[in-house]
């Protein structure tokens, strides 16, 4: 027969053989970082292929890709050939996002440049002027404190177009000089007008993983029947990111560019 005490110190040796043996057993939660969609667009101010400015047409193509990050390149800010509107803005209270703007250069009585909405806030924005072009160009850069994961740098671009890549190249290289001071991951995205094995393009893989897009399916610009690959989405550093395919999106009637999608993960 077992006496008190020595059923109290088996009891006592079950419990203790269960607890360890959950200890041993029982993963530790962890909270996952939720992956970033991410979208860059040149909207053309909003100028259909019909020749008509229509912000909501634009508007609903951006709404229908629920997007935490949208790049918008050719942004009128007040300028009188898309109704005085401060696109940027205008957006970004259509779509319940922050926004931010850079400025190329003054244009019909407002600003013309590039633009970024954002689901998470947006912490600061700055401008980096690059070299002249046949326009002026510059780098729009927010940093980015999204809810859950590091905070990141979006960097915003639209290179010059002619078919000579000197001052192309000359506003790459200067972004990418900017984005190698940085102190946060970077994702960088826009019109870079420049296509897959340029120097343009090359330069930026030597620092970043691009989104790549499936084959057969790459084109980007004009909408209506793509012939060229042009714009991108790409990230760095290359080991503080996951990197899903990027997607462009069959959209033919709201400019003469069509939107790239991608899934980014930051990693800790």
């Amino acid at each position: 027969m077992l006496t008190h005490t020595t059923r109290c110190v088996a009891l006592l040796a079950i419990l203790l053989s269960t607890l360890l043996f959950g200890c041993q057993t029982t993963p530790i939660p962890s909270q996952a970082i939720p992956p970033l969609h991410v979208v860059s667009y040149n909207i053309k101010h909003g100028l259909g292929m019909d020749g008509k400015v229509d912000l909501e047409r634009t508007r609903d193509v951006l709404s229908a890709l629920d997007a935490d990050l949208i790049a918008l390149q050719e942004v009128d800010e007040r300028a009188r050939r898309s109704g005085g509107i401060d696109q940027a803005a205008w957006f970004g209270d259509e779509l319940g996002m922050q926004s931010a703007f850079g400025a190329f250069m003054d244009f019909q009585g407002g600003r013309y440049g590039l633009a970024l909405l954002s689901r998470h806030q947006i912490v600061s924005h700055e401008v980096w002027r690059l070299p002249d072009g046949n326009e002026p160009r510059v780098a729009l850069a927010a940093r980015i404190r999204p809810e859950q994961g590091p905070e990141f740098t979006a960097v915003v671009v639209h290179f010059d177009w002619v078919k000579d890549d000197t001052y192309r190249f000359a506003q790459a290289s200067e972004t990418i000089d900017r984005i190698r001071t940085l102190d946060t991951p970077w994702i960088v995205l826009g019109d870079f007008n420049d296509t897959p094995g340029s120097r343009t393009m090359d330069a930026f893989h030597a620092i970043a993983d691009e989104a790549t897009k499936p084959e057969g399916a790459t084109k980007t610009f004009p909408s209506i029947e793509p012939r060229m690959e042009i714009d991108f989405i790409l990230a760095g550093p290359t080991s503080r990111w996951d990197i899903g395919a990027a997607t462009v999106i069959d959209e033919t009637a709201a400019s003469d560019h069509r939107p790239v999608v991608a899934e980014l993960t930051p990693t800790p």
